[in-house]
């Protein structure tokens, strides 16, 4: 594949994935087991098809291909998938999704300490810019009430980048497969958890297509463009790409929604988002040198 088309297929995807924070918002009586659960049913069946579809095998044979890392990453995203619902239920989507572009650099962390990826230096001066910014909004968390939603968007961070680095280590081009199993086990995880300790599985019609729409075509397909045009692009410039959703959710929310970034999410989020930038053009310096 070109790599002029690669790139327009992550930017798609990222735009896809931006929508997401707003859909959740749009939602009007759901509580977070019962998004996540019908998000995850429509993501996991959008997902599954387009596996299919690009390996050209039946369910039956997907569904054993699927290896200890698929597991591993369908266990991990599950994980994700839930904090990000839940941060952006408790806080406010530019501070969730600033300290979501995080990933990258906790995944430089993690990479050096599992894989033995020492960063450069400007990584660390990077990862130090990341901390500030995310410092400033979690500051303004606690003084707002948000703590709860910071914390489960840095979770959600940290977990995405420990799938990253179980995907780097694997060496595998399609994560697809975990990225299916992440649907399933997120689906499952969050409808027992309505079942017991929750109000149940039944919404509102409105808020079953809002859900559904959610999972298949925001985050579905978006994950799906973007790991489609990935093996293509250095993984500096995905980064770099993929910076798209976090600058364009709060955007949509804004436009639409009327919610309004405070000036602290201006700053720390513009630290958060020059510091990821600075550390993927380091990158592909470095991979052009």
């Amino acid at each position: 594949m070109p790599k002029s088309r690669a790139i327009t297929l992550i930017l798609i995807g990222a735009v896809g994935m931006s929508l997401a924070a707003l859909f959740v918002r749009l939602v009007d009586q759901a509580d977070g087991f019962q998004i996540l659960t019908y998000r995850s049913v429509s993501l996991a069946g959008i997902v599954g098809l387009l596996v299919c579809l690009r390996r050209n095998s039946g369910p039956i044979r997907v569904l054993r291909s699927l290896d200890r890392t698929d597991w591993a990453i369908g266990a991990i995203l599950s994980l994700a998938f839930t904090t990000y619902v839940f941060a952006l239920l408790n806080t406010s989507v530019a501070s969730a999704l600033f300290i979501l572009a995080s990933a990258p650099l906790i995944a430089a962390i993690l990479g050096w300490i599992w894989l033995g990826e020492r960063p450069r230096a400007m990584v660390w001066v990077t990862i130090a810019l990341a901390g500030t910014g995310i410092a400033i909004m979690a500051g303004e968390g606690i003084s707002l009430g948000r703590s709860t939603g910071n914390l489960c968007a840095f979770a959600s961070a940290a977990l995405f980048a420990i799938m990253l680095v179980i995907a780097r280590r694997s060496g595998k081009d399609d994560v697809l497969g975990g990225t299916f199993l992440g649907g399933v086990l997120s689906c499952t995880i969050a409808a027992v958890c309505a079942l017991t300790i929750g109000d149940g599985l039944t919404v509102s019609s409105y808020d079953l297509l809002i859900c559904l729409f959610m999972g298949a075509f925001t985050i579905g397909i978006g994950i799906a463009l973007v790991t489609w045009g990935t093996p293509y692009v250095p993984a500096a410039e995905v980064s770099l790409l993929v910076l798209l959703e976090s600058v364009l959710s709060p955007i949509w929310v804004w436009v639409f929604l009327g919610e309004v970034m405070t000036s602290r999410e201006i700053i720390g989020g513009s630290v958060v988002l020059c510091a990821v930038a600075a550390m993927a053009l380091v990158s592909t310096k470095k991979k052009r040198a």
